[in-house]
């Protein structure tokens, strides 16, 4: 195996760890969050909603945290999401807000 090969390969578990959504589409995942969360969020918090996601004890700390938020939003306001779905606003989120890795 060749030396430019290998070092791909060693860095390639590095690649797929810098983005925990690597499914998701960030352009539809705005979409689908300005249509389903923003209305909920406002009641929530005022304002435009995204306070939400930017105040001081935020409780999302991990992409999976934000994964299972997603999930039980979209079941709680029946928005009908399938899986790849909440995956686009995940990466829309992380992109966003969380910056997570």
């Amino acid at each position: 195996m060749n030396k430019t090969l290998i070092a791909l390969l060693a860095l390639w578990p590095l690649a797929a760890a810098a983005n925990p959504f690597p499914k998701g589409d960030p352009k539809v995942g705005k979409k689908l969050h300005d249509a389903k969360c923003v209305a909920c969020h406002q009641r929530l918090v005022g304002g435009s909603g995204s306070d939400i996601y930017t105040r001081i004890d935020r409780k999302i700390q991990t992409p999976k945290a934000l994964q299972q938020r997603i999930a039980a939003c979209n079941a709680q306001v029946n928005a009908g999401w399938f899986p790849e779905e909440e995956e686009h606003a995940a990466a829309h989120l992380n992109q966003q807000f969380y910056k997570f890795k």
